[in-house]
C-alpha cells in the first residue's frame, strides 16, 4: 500500500497521539501514519478479547475522509461507485468500492448519504488522496470533491457495551446498523455511525481534530464502569480477520476485483454504470479464475500473507493474503487468493517454515457476529 505523508517524508500524528504516549502504547508505521499497534498492560490478545467480550475503543484517525457536493452530487457518485445509492435514505451508510476500468479496486470504503447534494466518503489512509482526484476528474460542473483527510478525527467504540458506554457520554445510541446521526457533545458537532470494522455492535464517531482529545477522554470517563480498553491496529486486524474482512492492498488492490474478493453483493449490478462495470460484468459473466477463500488451521501453523497455498499433491494453488493467529478460535485463520473449483471443507496445505500445514477451506466468518445485533 503507498503511504501518505508530510512533504518531508515524517509519519503523520492523530490529534489523538498525546493521549496514546500517555496510555504506554506501542506505535508502528501505518499508511504515512504512526498509529498505536497496542497498549502496556493489555496487548493485542487482550484488547482483542475486550472487544468480543466487553467493549473497546480505537483511533482510527488515519482513515481518509472526503465529501461530494453540489447539485446531483449522490447521483454523480452512484455513477462512479459500484454500489447503488439509491438502495438507501439519507442518514444511512453503504460499503462501496471505486474500481479501475480494469476491475480492480483503487478502495473500498464507506459511503454517508447526507442528502442527494451531498456524499461523505471515509475511504482508507493510503488512498484518499487518489480517491479524490478520481472523482474531481469526473465530477461535472457545480459539483466538488474536497479531501478532509486531517479535518476530522475518527473513534470507533466496538463491542457489545458500546450502547451503554456512549449513552453515559451523552451521545445517540440504538440507531440502526449502516445508519448516523448528527450529535452535539458540549458544543462539538460530530457523526454517530453505527458502524465497524470488527464484527461487533459498535459505533464510530466523526470529529472535528481540535475536539478529538476532549471527545476522547470523556468516553474513556464514561466507559469506566463497563472496563472500556483502547485498542490498537494489532487487535484491529486480528478482529476483522477473524470476521473475513477484506484490507485493502492484501485482500482487495487495483489488480483484484471484486468479483475475485466475493464482494459481488457490494456492487450494483443493475445499475446503467460505474467505474470499471465494462470489466467487471466480463469477469461475473465467464467466473473468475480465482477466489477470495477462508482458510481454517487443522493443525498448528499460523498462517502469513504471501504464503503458499497447495492443493494435497503439492500443486500451487495461490497464496495468502491475510493471516493470522484468532485469539477468538486458539488456531490460525487466513484469506486467501486461490484458483476456483475448490469447495467448503476440502482440505489444501500452507507452506510454513518448510513444511506444509494443512488447512480447511471455510467459509468466513469465522466467528459469529455480533454487529447486526439490536
Amino acid at each position: 500500500m503507498s503511504a501518505e505523508s508530510t512533504e518531508s517524508g515524517a509519519l503523520l500524528n492523530s490529534p489523538l497521539h498525546q493521549r496514546h504516549v500517555a496510555a504506554g502504547a506501542k506505535f508502528a508505521p501505518f499508511s504515512g501514519w504512526s498509529m498505536p499497534l497496542e497498549y502496556a498492560g493489555a496487548g493485542v490478545l487482550a484488547e482483542h478479547a475486550a472487544v468480543r467480550n466487553a467493549v473497546g475503543i480505537f483511533d482510527v484517525s488515519h482513515l481518509g475522509k472526503a465529501t461530494i457536493a453540489g447539485p446531483g452530487a449522490a447521483d454523480f457518485a452512484n455513477r462512479c461507485l459500484t454500489a447503488d445509492l439509491r438502495k438507501i435514505e439519507p442518514g444511512q451508510a453503504q460499503y462501496t468500492l471505486l474500481c479501475n476500468p480494469d476491475g480492480g479496486v483503487v478502495d473500498d470504503m464507506i459511503a454517508y448519504l447526507r442528502s442527494p447534494d451531498e456524499v461523505f466518503l471515509i475511504p482508507n489512509a493510503a488512498n484518499c488522496a487518489r480517491v479524490v482526484a478520481l472523482l474531481s476528474e469526473a465530477a461535472p460542473d457545480g459539483v466538488t470533491v474536497t479531501n478532509q483527510h486531517r479535518d476530522f478525527a475518527v473513534l470507533a467504540v466496538q463491542g457489545g457495551l458500546s450502547d451503554e458506554v456512549l449513552s453515559a457520554a451523552g451521545l445517540p445510541v440504538g440507531h440502526d446498523y449502516m445508519s448516523f446521526v448528527n450529535a452535539d457533545h458540549q458544543g462539538t458537532p460530530m457523526t454517530v455511525c453505527r458502524t465497524g470494522y470488527t464484527g461487533e455492535r459498535g459505533y464510530e464517531l466523526v470529529v472535528p481534530n481540535t475536539a478529538a482529545p476532549a471527545v476522547w477522554d470523556a468516553v474513556m470517563a464514561a466507559g469506566e464502569p463497563y472496563w472500556l480498553q483502547p485498542a490498537g491496529l494489532g487487535a484491529r486486524d486480528t478482529l476483522r480477520t477473524e470476521m473475513g474482512y477484506a484490507l485493502h492492498g492484501q485482500d482487495i488492490s487495483p489488480t483484484i476485483t471484486p468479483v475475485q474478493a466475493r464482494l459481488g453483493w457490494a456492487v450494483g449490478w443493475k445499475k446503467e454504470s460505474f467505474f470499471g462495470d465494462d470489466a467487471l460484468r466480463a469477469e461475473k459473466e465467464a467466473g473468475a479464475r480465482r477466489l477470495l477463500r477462508g482458510l481454517r488451521a487443522a493443525g498448528r501453523g499460523i498462517p502469513r500473507p504471501g504464503m503458499v497455498v497447495r492443493d494435497p499433491d503439492g500443486r500451487e494453488l495461490g497464496a495468502v493474503t491475510s493471516g493470522t493467529f484468532s485469539p477468538t478460535l486458539k488456531i490460525g485463520i487466513a484469506l486467501a487468493l486461490i484458483e476456483r473449483g475448490l469447495n467448503d471443507d476440502d482440505v489444501v496445505t500452507v507452506d510454513i517454515r518448510s513444511r506444509q500445514e494443512p488447512f480447511v477451506i471455510t467459509k468466513p466468518p469465522f466467528v459469529t457476529p455480533g454487529v447486526r445485533e439490536t
